[in-house]
């Protein structure tokens, strides 16, 4: 889950990483009552997404009036779509170089990744692009942590004169707020060295694990849920875990590894998977809303049916979708495997019932699903 900067940025400061003061503000005149507060300020559009500078949704004001006109051109605007709602009115930072750090999680190696760049105000693929030794990466041990030592000899060969140690220290201290806080991102760009030779950092993103979120209450509940598709937010409402894809072959099956297999048969017979659609668990009772999801897209040419009988039966199951398809009617084409405890009598329904004799293997249904999909 993804959160805005105003519920990200006291997750630093309770790291003991310095921030600008600031406010949140719903409408332009508490913007305006904000910046005579503060004085020369950055007014930030509050969405949980980047690149909102380039978007317009970023602007520096240097009286409280034109404090009110940014927050008036920002609020209500739409960055990569999320409206804007509020903004962040923060004072100044007195910027004499920017840096970037963060702490993210590197699925390939699964651990924590540090990185660090010298090129801070920018994307840091951008920043790689630039200058690849400016961008230095440490894939952390969980059980040891970062160590200070470790964070400066990453640093090492920097130009960051008198800044290096505390630059190590921030980046433990980053290390320390993704761990607590169960983060899959936390990113700082820029940190800004300060005039003074301070670092503070004006700008966070932070992601959380979502498996995660049950643990952390309050601050969870400052996060901003994925946008779902109307398709998934139909699913939702019928509590089936349905992702919509790009591709053109339906998928569904019993059970998330046996449905992700499925998609990747699909890709490896040449196709592409139009959904994630699993009705395992209690699930499997939901054929018919199952169905009447799947066949709603409109970019579905064909759909394969995949069940694999262990604790639910296949017969149970395919039951289920036989009664969805007397209800459904689907008129296009659709090609069954059924596998495991009660095949037998499954496929003896389908038989029976709809005249369907089912593949011998799943990958017979899928390259045959992919066919008729094109």
């Amino acid at each position: 889950m993804n959160f805005e900067e105003y519920a990200a940025k006291p997750l630093l400061a309770a790291a003991g990483i310095a921030t600008p003061q600031g406010q949140t503000a719903n409408t332009p005149l508490e913007a305006a009552a904000a910046a005579e507060k503060l004085g020369t300020v950055v007014i930030k559009a509050q969405v949980p997404t980047g690149k909102r500078g380039k978007a317009g949704g970023i602007k520096v004001a240097k009286t409280s009036e034109e404090a009110r006109l940014a927050a008036t051109e920002i609020i209500g605007m739409e960055i990569a779509g999320h409206r804007v709602e509020n903004v962040l009115v923060e004072e100044c930072a007195d910027i004499a170089r920017e840096f970037y750090a963060a702490v993210l999680t590197d699925r390939d190696k699964r651990s924590p990744l540090v990185l660090f760049s010298t090129l801070g105000g920018m994307d840091i693929e951008e920043a790689a692009e630039k200058d690849a030794d400016a961008v230095r990466r440490l894939n952390v041990d969980i059980r040891t942590g970062l160590s200070v030592d470790a964070a400066t000899d990453m640093l090492a060969g920097l130009d960051l004169g008198d800044a290096v140690d505390a630059v190590a220290e921030t980046l433990v201290k980053l290390y320390q707020a993704y761990k607590d806080n169960d983060a899959e991102l936390i990113e700082i760009n820029p940190l800004v060295l300060t005039g003074e030779g301070g670092l503070i950092a004006p700008d966070c993103k932070f992601a959380m694990d979502d498996s995660a979120l049950a643990r952390h209450g309050s601050l969870a509940e400052q996060g901003t849920p994925d946008t779902l598709t109307e398709l998934e937010q139909r699913g939702q409402g019928n509590g089936l875990k349905y992702i919509e894809l790009s591709g053109s072959v339906g998928v569904l099956a019993n059970g998330a590894g046996l449905t992700m297999t499925t998609m990747d048969v699909v890709q490896h017979c040449g196709g592409k998977p139009a959904n994630f659609l699993e009705i395992g668990g209690e699930a499997y009772t939901k054929g018919t809303a199952a169905l009447e999801l799947v066949l709603a897209n409109p970019n579905v040419k064909s759909l394969v049916i995949n069940f694999c009988g262990a604790f639910a039966r296949c017969d149970v199951m395919v039951d289920g979708i036989i009664t969805a398809w007397e209800t459904v009617k689907p008129t296009l084409p659709v090609f069954f495997s059924v596998h495991g405890t009660g095949e037998d009598e499954a496929v003896a329904m389908l038989k029976d019932r709809l005249d369907i004799t089912p593949y011998p293997t799943m990958e017979e249904a899928c390259a045959k699903a992919v066919e008729a999909a094109q």
